[in-house]
């Protein structure tokens, strides 16, 4: 993000299907960045109403939001000129994914040409 904004280097978006789940993601954000990590929360916001709670740790803000505030607002349109950075479980789908795949069968073609 660095590139499109001084802000911040990253942003992370989540969404979260009840009130109660983006209290748990929340806190289990909190949890890891400031429990394991020793990175403190500059702010949050949106937290009681939990509809979009935003977390501020500087260089990395993270948006959870439930489904209908963020295809609301749609903040991947937004700054969709930002660099994707790969995340283990988005390469573990393109493998899921490529081993699902149906593979081509050689004994089809030479079939056809013979009929």
């Amino acid at each position: 993000m660095r590139e499109l904004t001084p802000v911040f280097d990253y942003f992370l978006l989540a969404t979260g299907s009840s009130r109660r789940q983006l209290h748990a993601i929340s806190e289990e954000i909190d949890h890891i960045l400031e429990g394991k990590l020793g990175d403190s929360r500059m702010g949050i916001e949106g937290y009681r109403e939990s509809r979009w709670i935003l977390l501020d740790y500087g260089n990395v803000v993270i948006h959870l939001f439930d489904e209908e505030v963020r295809g609301f607002y749609a903040l991947e349109e937004l700054w969709s000129g930002a660099t994707r950075v790969p995340l283990p479980w988005d390469e573990e789908e393109r493998d899921e994914d490529r081993d699902e795949a149906p593979a081509a069968d050689s004994t089809d073609d030479a079939s056809d040409g013979d009929a």
